[in-house]
């Protein structure tokens, strides 16, 4: 497969995850790739590799310099930037509104809002100016909790109602030289953590079975990796297959679909 042949691609958070799928299945289909990542870890994984056509940043999606010297290193590199991926996230391991303290709601609500919407936010105004010169595309992540209850608590299911906002505004005023869309991929077992000012950095989504309750309880009855999400974000960013699709989030969480009756 090459159906991203010389397609220049930034993606934020590409070290683990939905974002790691997204970096293997496109470096595969021929696409050359910038990837800002905070975790140092993470950036060496990546840089083991060992391809020419990846290029990492360590820096911070919620810093505007940080995402203003990825889009740099991608043209830099590469002479272009085609396509924007939004992915860096983190979940509140669905914290009801009652069970926060005043304090933790606050806070919780500034760390979650910060990444999830803010970091959207600070990577499209850094990267608007070089897609639109190439007529490229933002592809950002949400979830099924943009559209539903139980993805998660009040604050997560906040912010990716957010982000929802966030591609038909970006859509209307982007065009018509970009396109803005999304993917709302379900539950899946990475190493996605929440906010330190709720105690949630140190666990991971993976810590809970949730491989186990999309087999018993997701309408396809099977456990979703990452790698099954990163075709869709492939044709997304495909230069002749999606060019008439802006404004569209695309759901694809199974576990999002309720269990058939028996």
């Amino acid at each position: 497969m090459r159906g991203l042949e010389d397609r220049v691609v930034l993606v934020t958070g590409g070290g683990s995850g939905v974002g790691r799928a997204i970096v293997d299945r496109f470096l595969d289909e021929g696409a050359r790739l910038a990837v800002l990542e905070r975790d140092a870890d993470k950036v060496a994984s990546l840089e083991s590799i060992g391809s020419k056509e990846l290029v990492t940043v360590t820096g911070d999606v919620t810093s505007y310099a940080d995402n203003e010297r990825a889009v740099a290193a991608a043209v830099e590199t590469f002479g272009r930037l085609d396509v924007l991926i939004g992915n860096v996230g983190m979940w509140d391991f669905s914290r009801n509104l009652v069970d926060l303290s005043p304090g933790e709601l606050e806070a919780g609500f500034r760390d979650l809002f910060a990444v999830n919407v803010l970091g959207y936010l600070l990577g499209a105004r850094a990267a608007a100016a070089a897609l639109k010169r190439s007529r490229g595309a933002i592809i950002l992540t949400l979830s099924n909790a943009s559209f539903y209850p139980r993805g998660g608590g009040v604050l997560y299911t906040a912010t990716k109602h957010a982000g929802l906002g966030l591609v038909r505004q970006l859509a209307y005023e982007l065009a018509p030289e970009v396109r803005v869309n999304a993917v709302a991929p379900g539950a899946m077992a990475t190493n996605l953590t929440g906010p330190k000012s709720l105690g949630l950095d140190r666990r991971q989504i993976k810590d809970i079975p949730i491989q186990e309750y999309l087999e018993k309880h997701s309408a396809l009855e099977r456990a979703i990796e990452p790698a099954d999400y990163a075709g869709t974000y492939a044709l997304l960013a495909s230069s002749h297959d999606a060019l008439t699709v802006t404004g569209t989030v695309f759901d694809i969480s199974a576990a999002g679909t309720p269990h058939r009756a028996r």
